[in-house]
């Protein structure tokens, strides 16, 4: 006997429809971090650009923060709840490891019985769930895909460590992707560095810390290998930059924006010169005040530009994103 095949969805192209952020309430300036760390709110902002971060409070979970980005996202995009076919979460500090935060955010919002999963790739996935999602519009097997980004790196964050103490925020941002006419989102162009692994990582292992006692070990959080990532995002980034401008056959001056993860100020400076961007493109440097939020900064500084005018609907974007692991994903988008 043979199965029923259902008719599919599938479109042509896809395209983002609609994004919505959520930022914490409780906004931590550089003189809160100075209180456990020997250093300045000049080297801070000097090394980083960051002068003041989000920070989650006990309410503001993971998953409540994902609801308030994706309800933006979905009435932004114009459609209800009950249109999402599948909803992908991309984060790193949702500490239940299964099931998926996805699942839960996917019943809250209404959307039914979607296809629900989380993604772990770091810096870069949000920009791997927009290409999973596109995928999934192109081939029919769902209409609506929405992409989350979010994190509560404050739960990662040793307070102690100079070196990485005041990078990290908390947030959420979200997309929805839909059926397009036209081309709206480029190849993408991603992959891994595995060999630098060692660059960014959780300082422990979950079981580890489990087995240890309190007094031996210190509660898992995430370090990195400052002047080894700045040089491999500086050099080796602008050119996957660039693949993905030559990918989606446009060069550097048809750009109307520049969205890069927020890792640091210097590293976007620099790719803004590597790349030779024209001084009308608007550059996302939402860092200042939200610090690295991992997975959420991409949406987040995609809904910033859009709020505030520096960017518009239809405009055409470079969103690149870039971390542990060592992974990247940069793409070519239609700005909502």
């Amino acid at each position: 006997m043979t199965a029923k095949i259902r008719p599919s969805k599938g479109a042509p192209y896809a395209r983002i429809l609609g994004v919505g952020g959520y930022r914490p309430t409780r906004v931590v300036p550089n003189e809160v971090i100075l209180e456990h760390i020997d250093s300045s709110d000049e080297w801070i902002r000097s090394r980083s650009g960051i002068a003041s971060r989000h920070w989650a409070g006990p309410d503001e979970t993971v998953a409540e923060m994902s609801l308030e980005a994706a309800g933006k996202a979905i009435a932004d995009a114009g459609i209800s709840a009950s249109d999402i076919d599948a909803v992908v979460v991309a984060t790193v500090s949702h500490f239940m490891q299964t099931p998926a935060v996805a699942t839960e955010i996917a019943h809250r919002i209404g959307a039914g019985k979607p296809a629900a999963f989380d993604v772990s790739a770091g810096c870069a996935g949000f920009t791997y769930g927009l290409t999973l999602a596109k995928s999934m519009v192109v081939d029919g097997s769902a209409g609506h895909v929405l992409v989350i980004g979010v994190e509560r790196l404050s739960d990662l964050t040793d307070k102690e460590d100079r070196a990485t103490a005041f990078l990290f925020g908390d947030g959420a941002g979200a997309v929805v992707v839909g059926p397009s006419q036209v081309p709206a989102i480029g190849p993408a162009v991603w992959g891994s560095e595995g060999d630098k692994a060692e660059t960014i990582k959780q300082t422990v292992p979950w079981d580890l810390y489990r087995d240890a006692r309190p007094d031996e070990i210190r509660f898992p959080a995430i370090t990195q290998e400052g002047q080894a990532v700045f040089r491999w995002a500086v050099y080796e980034m602008a050119k996957v930059a660039q693949e993905a401008l030559d990918a989606a056959g446009i060069t550097a001056d048809q750009l109307d924006a520049f969205i890069p993860h927020q890792a640091n100020m210097r590293i976007i400076d620099s790719m803004i010169k590597a790349l030779k961007l024209p001084d009308h493109v608007a550059v996302a440097r939402d860092i200042e005040t939200t610090g690295n939020t991992s997975a959420a900064s991409i949406p987040l500084a995609m809904e910033r530009l859009l709020a505030t005018g520096a960017a518009k609907s239809g405009d055409t974007a470079l969103v690149i994103g870039f971390g542990a692991g060592l992974v990247y994903a940069a793409t070519v988008v239609t700005l909502p």
